[in-house]
């Protein structure tokens, strides 16, 4: 075990698909993209919370759902889940973001 794994609380990489069958049994799907790009597009149902205010707004995320985390590639979303994964949410990310999300034929709002 490395110094800092205690830092790398873990989580989840989920495909579009289980995201989607996940957020449809209760899960909560939050867009951490910027707003212009949430209104450009987002998964029905996602609640934008843009990364750089996500630590500001736990208040606002309920430590009994199922967390699903999304942005445009997964790269931020992949930080969001780990910012939460240690705050002690149970946490998945939505591999290849929104690009992938489209890409699987999932219904996006615009």
């Amino acid at each position: 075990m490395g110094l800092f794994d205690f830092l790398k609380k873990k989580y989840e990489t989920i495909s579009p698909e289980e995201a989607k069958a996940a957020q449809d049994a209760g899960a909560m799907l939050i867009d951490v993209r910027e707003s212009g790009e949430y209104r450009g597009g987002h998964a029905p149902g996602a609640k934008l919370i843009s990364l750089g205010s996500l630590e500001s707004k736990f208040n606002e995320i309920p430590k009994e759902r199922d967390i699903l985390v999304i942005c445009q590639s997964g790269m931020r979303s992949s930080q969001a889940a780990g910012i939460l994964a240690r705050a002690g949410y149970k946490v998945s990310n939505v591999s290849g973001g929104m690009t992938n999300w489209q890409r699987s034929g999932l219904r996006v709002i615009r």
